[in-house]
Protein backbone atom coordinates (compact mmCIF):
# COMPACT_ATOMS: atom_id res chain seq x y z
CA UNK A 1 0.00 0.00 0.00
CA UNK A 2 2.62 2.05 1.04
CA UNK A 3 4.39 1.88 -2.49
CA UNK A 4 1.88 3.01 -4.28
CA UNK A 5 0.81 5.38 -2.07
CA UNK A 6 4.29 6.67 -3.02
CA UNK A 7 4.10 6.42 -6.56
CA UNK A 8 0.39 7.67 -6.99
CA UNK A 9 -0.35 10.30 -3.88
CA UNK A 10 -2.66 12.36 -5.72
CA UNK A 11 -4.93 8.75 -5.71
CA UNK A 12 -4.90 7.95 -1.97
CA UNK A 13 -5.18 3.88 -2.78
CA UNK A 14 -6.89 2.17 -0.02
CA UNK A 15 -7.16 -1.42 -0.94
CA UNK A 16 -5.17 -3.83 -3.40
CA UNK A 17 -5.80 -6.40 -4.75
CA UNK A 18 -3.50 -8.84 -7.12
CA UNK A 19 -4.79 -10.39 -10.46
CA UNK A 20 -3.51 -13.61 -11.37
CA UNK A 21 -5.20 -13.68 -14.63
CA UNK A 22 -3.73 -14.04 -17.66
CA UNK A 23 -0.53 -15.39 -19.63
CA UNK A 24 1.65 -12.84 -19.41
CA UNK A 25 4.90 -11.89 -17.29
CA UNK A 26 3.27 -8.99 -15.74
CA UNK A 27 2.68 -8.40 -12.13
CA UNK A 28 -1.31 -7.16 -11.88
CA UNK A 29 -3.11 -5.47 -9.10
CA UNK A 30 -6.28 -3.76 -8.86
CA UNK A 31 -6.34 -0.65 -7.02
CA UNK A 32 -8.97 0.96 -5.16
CA UNK A 33 -9.17 4.68 -4.34
CA UNK A 34 -10.37 7.19 -1.03
CA UNK A 35 -13.46 7.60 -3.66
CA UNK A 36 -13.94 3.94 -4.41
CA UNK A 37 -12.50 4.28 -8.22
CA UNK A 38 -10.23 1.73 -9.56
CA UNK A 39 -7.17 1.22 -11.47
CA UNK A 40 -5.42 -1.63 -12.69
CA UNK A 41 -1.54 -1.22 -12.76
CA UNK A 42 0.94 -3.49 -14.96
CA UNK A 43 4.23 -3.65 -13.25
CA UNK A 44 6.95 -5.00 -16.21
CA UNK A 45 10.93 -5.59 -15.85
CA UNK A 46 12.58 -2.97 -16.74
CA UNK A 47 13.99 -4.56 -19.50
CA UNK A 48 10.51 -4.55 -21.43
CA UNK A 49 10.30 -0.76 -20.95
CA UNK A 50 10.90 0.23 -24.80
CA UNK A 51 7.87 -2.12 -25.43
CA UNK A 52 5.63 -0.86 -22.29
CA UNK A 53 6.12 2.66 -23.55
CA UNK A 54 4.97 1.48 -27.08
CA UNK A 55 1.52 -0.44 -25.70
CA UNK A 56 0.91 2.69 -23.65
CA UNK A 57 1.62 4.80 -26.77
CA UNK A 58 -0.98 2.34 -28.79
CA UNK A 59 -3.74 2.45 -26.21
CA UNK A 60 -3.33 6.64 -25.80
CA UNK A 61 -4.02 6.56 -29.63
CA UNK A 62 -7.16 4.09 -29.27
CA UNK A 63 -8.59 6.16 -26.43
CA UNK A 64 -8.13 9.18 -28.11
CA UNK A 65 -9.56 7.74 -31.42
CA UNK A 66 -12.84 6.24 -29.36
CA UNK A 67 -12.10 3.20 -29.52
CA UNK A 68 -13.73 0.90 -26.21
CA UNK A 69 -10.22 0.65 -24.32
CA UNK A 70 -9.02 1.80 -20.83
CA UNK A 71 -8.42 4.47 -20.03
CA UNK A 72 -4.70 5.83 -19.68
CA UNK A 73 -3.63 7.07 -16.79
CA UNK A 74 0.02 7.23 -16.31
CA UNK A 75 3.26 5.04 -17.40
CA UNK A 76 6.67 5.48 -15.83
CA UNK A 77 10.02 3.42 -14.16
CA UNK A 78 9.78 2.29 -10.36
CA UNK A 79 13.12 1.64 -8.72
CA UNK A 80 12.90 -1.83 -10.30
CA UNK A 81 9.35 -1.88 -12.73
CA UNK A 82 8.45 0.23 -15.73
CA UNK A 83 4.23 0.23 -14.77
CA UNK A 84 1.25 1.52 -16.76
CA UNK A 85 -1.57 2.63 -14.98
CA UNK A 86 -5.10 2.18 -16.75
CA UNK A 87 -8.80 2.56 -15.36
CA UNK A 88 -10.42 0.14 -14.31
CA UNK A 89 -13.17 -1.16 -16.75
CA UNK A 90 -15.76 -3.20 -14.53
CA UNK A 91 -18.06 -6.05 -16.11
CA UNK A 92 -17.23 -9.72 -16.89
CA UNK A 93 -14.90 -11.47 -19.67
CA UNK A 94 -16.50 -11.81 -23.31
CA UNK A 95 -15.64 -15.81 -23.19
CA UNK A 96 -18.03 -15.78 -20.00
CA UNK A 97 -20.85 -13.55 -21.03
CA UNK A 98 -21.19 -14.41 -24.69
CA UNK A 99 -22.84 -17.84 -24.22
CA UNK A 100 -25.34 -16.55 -21.91
CA UNK A 101 -26.47 -13.44 -24.21
CA UNK A 102 -29.10 -14.63 -27.02
CA UNK A 103 -27.02 -14.96 -30.70
CA UNK A 104 -28.31 -11.74 -31.80
CA UNK A 105 -26.99 -9.76 -28.97
CA UNK A 106 -23.51 -11.67 -29.72
CA UNK A 107 -23.53 -11.22 -33.58
CA UNK A 108 -23.91 -7.22 -32.69
CA UNK A 109 -21.22 -7.58 -29.81
CA UNK A 110 -18.89 -9.24 -32.44
CA UNK A 111 -19.58 -6.32 -35.12
CA UNK A 112 -18.77 -3.85 -32.93
CA UNK A 113 -15.52 -5.69 -31.79
CA UNK A 114 -14.90 -5.88 -36.10
CA UNK A 115 -15.72 -2.12 -36.46
CA UNK A 116 -13.01 -1.07 -33.61
CA UNK A 117 -10.91 -3.52 -34.63
CA UNK A 118 -10.86 -2.33 -37.92
CA UNK A 119 -10.47 2.11 -36.64
CA UNK A 120 -7.63 0.68 -34.58
CA UNK A 121 -6.01 -0.51 -37.80
CA UNK A 122 -6.44 3.06 -39.53
CA UNK A 123 -4.29 4.45 -37.01
CA UNK A 124 -1.34 6.12 -39.04
CA UNK A 125 1.74 4.21 -39.19
CA UNK A 126 4.98 4.87 -41.21
CA UNK A 127 5.32 1.51 -43.04
CA UNK A 128 8.35 -0.35 -41.77
CA UNK A 129 11.66 -1.20 -44.10
CA UNK A 130 10.68 -4.91 -43.77
CA UNK A 131 8.32 -6.40 -46.68
CA UNK A 132 5.28 -7.85 -44.94
CA UNK A 133 6.64 -10.51 -46.72
CA UNK A 134 9.98 -10.85 -45.57
CA UNK A 135 8.71 -10.68 -42.01
CA UNK A 136 6.05 -12.94 -42.17
CA UNK A 137 7.66 -16.09 -43.86
CA UNK A 138 10.62 -15.74 -41.28
CA UNK A 139 7.77 -16.09 -38.00
CA UNK A 140 6.10 -19.07 -40.17
CA UNK A 141 9.64 -21.16 -40.79
CA UNK A 142 9.57 -20.34 -36.83
CA UNK A 143 6.54 -21.59 -36.10
CA UNK A 144 7.83 -24.99 -38.36
CA UNK A 145 10.34 -25.27 -36.68
CA UNK A 146 8.46 -25.42 -33.45
CA UNK A 147 6.07 -27.68 -34.42
CA UNK A 148 8.50 -30.15 -35.95
CA UNK A 149 11.01 -30.12 -33.44
CA UNK A 150 7.73 -30.79 -30.83
CA UNK A 151 7.88 -34.60 -29.41
CA UNK A 152 4.16 -34.17 -29.89
CA UNK A 153 2.40 -34.10 -33.31
CA UNK A 154 -1.37 -33.34 -34.61
CA UNK A 155 -3.00 -36.61 -36.22
CA UNK A 156 -3.77 -34.62 -39.54
CA UNK A 157 -0.33 -31.83 -39.10
CA UNK A 158 0.89 -32.50 -42.40
CA UNK A 159 -2.84 -31.20 -43.71
CA UNK A 160 -1.76 -27.70 -42.04
CA UNK A 161 2.09 -27.67 -43.40
CA UNK A 162 0.67 -28.17 -46.76
CA UNK A 163 -1.91 -25.58 -46.89
CA UNK A 164 1.04 -23.39 -45.61
CA UNK A 165 3.49 -24.59 -48.25
CA UNK A 166 0.51 -23.81 -51.05
CA UNK A 167 -0.88 -20.28 -49.73
CA UNK A 168 2.44 -18.30 -49.36
CA UNK A 169 2.32 -16.53 -52.19
CA UNK A 170 -0.68 -14.37 -50.43
CA UNK A 171 2.15 -12.60 -48.35
CA UNK A 172 3.35 -10.60 -51.00
CA UNK A 173 2.32 -6.71 -51.27
CA UNK A 174 0.80 -6.47 -47.92
CA UNK A 175 0.65 -2.77 -46.06
CA UNK A 176 1.33 -3.29 -42.19
CA UNK A 177 -0.62 -2.00 -39.44
CA UNK A 178 -0.40 -1.28 -35.40
CA UNK A 179 -1.88 -4.20 -34.33
CA UNK A 180 -3.33 -5.63 -30.84
CA UNK A 181 -1.81 -8.71 -31.14
CA UNK A 182 -4.34 -10.85 -29.33
CA UNK A 183 -8.07 -10.10 -30.50
CA UNK A 184 -10.14 -12.34 -29.01
CA UNK A 185 -12.93 -12.86 -26.50
CA UNK A 186 -10.73 -13.66 -23.53
CA UNK A 187 -9.43 -10.06 -23.81
CA UNK A 188 -12.66 -8.54 -24.26
CA UNK A 189 -15.12 -7.08 -21.08
CA UNK A 190 -19.02 -7.18 -21.56
CA UNK A 191 -20.19 -4.65 -19.06
CA UNK A 192 -23.86 -4.53 -16.96
CA UNK A 193 -25.26 -2.32 -19.99
CA UNK A 194 -23.91 -5.22 -22.74
CA UNK A 195 -21.06 -2.17 -23.49
CA UNK A 196 -18.10 -3.66 -25.27
CA UNK A 197 -14.34 -2.90 -23.96
CA UNK A 198 -10.80 -4.17 -25.37
CA UNK A 199 -8.15 -4.81 -22.57
CA UNK A 200 -4.74 -6.04 -22.50
CA UNK A 201 -2.40 -4.79 -25.15
CA UNK A 202 0.39 -6.78 -23.94
CA UNK A 203 1.40 -8.62 -27.13
CA UNK A 204 0.72 -5.58 -29.48
CA UNK A 205 3.11 -5.28 -32.17
CA UNK A 206 2.83 -4.68 -36.05
CA UNK A 207 1.46 -6.43 -38.84
CA UNK A 208 -0.28 -7.59 -41.70
CA UNK A 209 -4.31 -6.68 -40.65
CA UNK A 210 -6.07 -10.05 -41.56
CA UNK A 211 -3.20 -11.35 -39.49
CA UNK A 212 -5.19 -9.85 -36.47
CA UNK A 213 -7.78 -12.67 -37.06
CA UNK A 214 -5.53 -15.21 -36.51
CA UNK A 215 -6.85 -15.36 -33.08
CA UNK A 216 -10.47 -15.72 -34.21
CA UNK A 217 -10.69 -19.81 -33.30
CA UNK A 218 -10.45 -18.82 -29.90
CA UNK A 219 -14.01 -16.63 -30.33
CA UNK A 220 -15.27 -18.81 -32.88
CA UNK A 221 -14.89 -22.01 -30.11
CA UNK A 222 -16.67 -19.68 -27.35
CA UNK A 223 -19.64 -17.69 -29.42
CA UNK A 224 -19.94 -18.43 -33.64
CA UNK A 225 -22.14 -15.67 -34.10
CA UNK A 226 -19.86 -12.95 -32.35
CA UNK A 227 -17.14 -14.36 -34.47
CA UNK A 228 -19.03 -13.75 -38.01
CA UNK A 229 -19.86 -10.18 -36.83
CA UNK A 230 -16.13 -10.29 -36.34
CA UNK A 231 -15.74 -10.19 -39.94
CA UNK A 232 -18.94 -8.68 -40.91
CA UNK A 233 -17.73 -5.28 -38.65
CA UNK A 234 -14.75 -5.46 -40.33
CA UNK A 235 -15.68 -5.57 -43.54
CA UNK A 236 -19.02 -3.65 -43.47
CA UNK A 237 -20.28 -7.16 -45.22
CA UNK A 238 -18.18 -6.69 -48.32
CA UNK A 239 -15.56 -9.68 -47.34
CA UNK A 240 -13.11 -10.30 -49.76
CA UNK A 241 -12.41 -13.65 -51.23
CA UNK A 242 -8.68 -13.25 -50.50
CA UNK A 243 -9.36 -12.73 -46.81
CA UNK A 244 -10.30 -16.60 -46.02
CA UNK A 245 -7.71 -17.77 -47.88
CA UNK A 246 -5.03 -15.45 -45.91
CA UNK A 247 -6.65 -16.18 -42.97
CA UNK A 248 -6.42 -19.76 -43.04
CA UNK A 249 -2.64 -19.35 -44.06
CA UNK A 250 -2.39 -17.89 -40.46
CA UNK A 251 -4.28 -19.73 -38.58
CA UNK A 252 -2.20 -22.99 -39.86
CA UNK A 253 1.13 -21.35 -38.71
CA UNK A 254 -0.47 -20.67 -35.10
CA UNK A 255 -2.05 -24.12 -35.03
CA UNK A 256 1.33 -25.69 -35.52
CA UNK A 257 3.31 -23.38 -33.11
CA UNK A 258 0.58 -23.73 -30.29
CA UNK A 259 0.89 -27.59 -29.92
CA UNK A 260 4.91 -26.92 -28.37
CA UNK A 261 4.09 -23.68 -26.46
CA UNK A 262 1.50 -25.75 -24.18
CA UNK A 263 3.55 -28.60 -23.22
CA UNK A 264 5.51 -26.48 -20.79
CA UNK A 265 1.90 -26.22 -19.09
CA UNK A 266 0.88 -29.49 -18.45
CA UNK A 267 -1.11 -32.24 -20.64
CA UNK A 268 -4.40 -30.16 -20.27
CA UNK A 269 -3.09 -27.47 -22.31
CA UNK A 270 -1.76 -29.96 -24.64
CA UNK A 271 -5.19 -31.83 -24.84
CA UNK A 272 -6.77 -28.08 -25.11
CA UNK A 273 -4.34 -27.53 -28.10
CA UNK A 274 -5.05 -31.23 -29.59
CA UNK A 275 -8.82 -30.23 -29.47
CA UNK A 276 -8.59 -26.84 -31.49
CA UNK A 277 -6.58 -28.26 -34.47
CA UNK A 278 -9.20 -31.12 -34.96
CA UNK A 279 -11.77 -28.36 -34.83
CA UNK A 280 -9.91 -26.10 -37.36
CA UNK A 281 -9.17 -29.39 -39.92
CA UNK A 282 -13.50 -29.83 -39.17
CA UNK A 283 -14.37 -26.47 -39.94
CA UNK A 284 -12.43 -26.17 -43.03
CA UNK A 285 -13.20 -29.78 -43.94
CA UNK A 286 -9.75 -30.85 -43.81
CA UNK A 287 -8.69 -28.37 -45.70
CA UNK A 288 -11.27 -28.17 -48.50
CA UNK A 289 -13.13 -25.30 -47.56
CA UNK A 290 -11.16 -21.79 -46.67
CA UNK A 291 -14.50 -20.56 -45.53
CA UNK A 292 -15.29 -21.71 -41.62
CA UNK A 293 -18.18 -23.48 -41.74
CA UNK A 294 -18.83 -21.33 -38.19
CA UNK A 295 -18.82 -18.64 -40.45
CA UNK A 296 -22.54 -17.49 -41.18
CA UNK A 297 -25.11 -14.58 -40.94
CA UNK A 298 -27.70 -13.76 -38.57
CA UNK A 299 -31.15 -15.38 -39.54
Amino acid sequence: MHTFNKMFPHLTITHIEKLDKGWSNDSKYILRDDENRKYLIRLSDLDQKDKKMREYDLIQKCFAAGIPVQKPIAHGETDCHYYLLLEWIEGDEATDRLPRLPEAEQYKLGVEAGKNLWKMHQINLEQPEETWESKATRKIHRKISMYNECDYKYEKGHLFLEYIETHRHLLKNRRQVLHHGDYHVGNMIIDADHGFHIIDFNRHDIGEPWEEFNRIVWSAQVSPAFASGQVDGYFKNGVPDDFWQLLLLYICANTLSSLPWGIPFGRAQIEIFMKQAREVLGWHDDMQSVMPSWYRHPS
